[in-house]
């Protein structure tokens, strides 16, 4: 459970069910990733012991990866949303979809703007999985050596790989209606759960304060804030 102390400072409290003045409200009705937990918890009067507490923001008052490390790890889920997408698209192109009338070509496979379609997913999913690995090395820094910098430095990493996976896993999961058609919505194929895993779980945070990190320190040499959300 999330708390701020009298200071206004974040907590993160660990509080067995049951305890009295606990409720949890099985309120999460998001239409993707349904298992994030996010449902409401009221909390009236609740007594803990000291080693319940965790002083999470204690984990940014000086540079460590903690930050990056939480991020990549959504970016992570969601560039794996995109490469299940990207590959039921290609098997459902090969073996169920039809080419359009005007293509000339007997299989959606031959169709030419469908084969540029893929080529872009393509290259864009290999693009996103390189700014991931990237990503990766510059936590590996920060972790062996965190400093304002090096932290710094391992946000914005992170950050260009996060807009990559968050707009791939988008652009994949919606791709799959266009080129496969609408033979591709049918309820038995579930080809919708991709959009709505990668719709909800990219609201994680919002990718548009990326673009802003990412340009104040381009620009301005401003480093991001360091909290769980960088």
């Amino acid at each position: 459970m999330l708390a701020v102390d009298e200071e206004g400072k974040a907590l993160l409290a660990f509080v067995e069910q049951g305890t009295p003045g606990l409720t949890v409200v099985d309120d999460w009705s998001g239409f993707g990733q349904r298992t994030t937990a996010s449902g409401t918890v009221i909390a009236e009067q609740v007594r803990l012991k000291p080693f319940q507490i965790f002083y999470t923001h204690r984990s940014y008052d000086r540079p460590t990866f903690a930050g990056p490390f939480a991020q990549i790890t959504t970016a992570a889920i969601d560039l794996g949303i995109a490469r299940a997408a990207l590959a039921d698209t290609v098997d459902f192109v090969r073996q169920q979809a039809r080419p359009w009338i005007d293509s000339g070509v007997e299989r959606a496979a031959d169709d030419p703007l469908t084969i540029v379609a893929i080529g872009d997913l393509q290259y864009r999913l290999v693009a996103a999985e390189a700014l991931l690995e990237r990503a990766g090395r510059f936590i590996d820094i920060a972790k062996a050596e965190p400093t304002e910098d090096t932290v710094a430095e391992a946000a914005i990493a992170v950050g260009l790989a996060k807009i990559a996976t968050t707009e791939i896993s988008l652009l994949a999961a919606s791709k799959l209606f266009e080129l496969g058609g609408s033979k591709a919505t049918q309820g038995r194929f579930n080809y919708d759960r991709h959009w709505r895993n990668a719709r909800v779980h990219t609201l994680h945070d919002p990718v548009r304060w990326k673009y802003h990190a990412i340009g104040n320190y381009t620009l301005n040499g401003i480093k991001p804030a360091r909290h769980s959300w960088n």
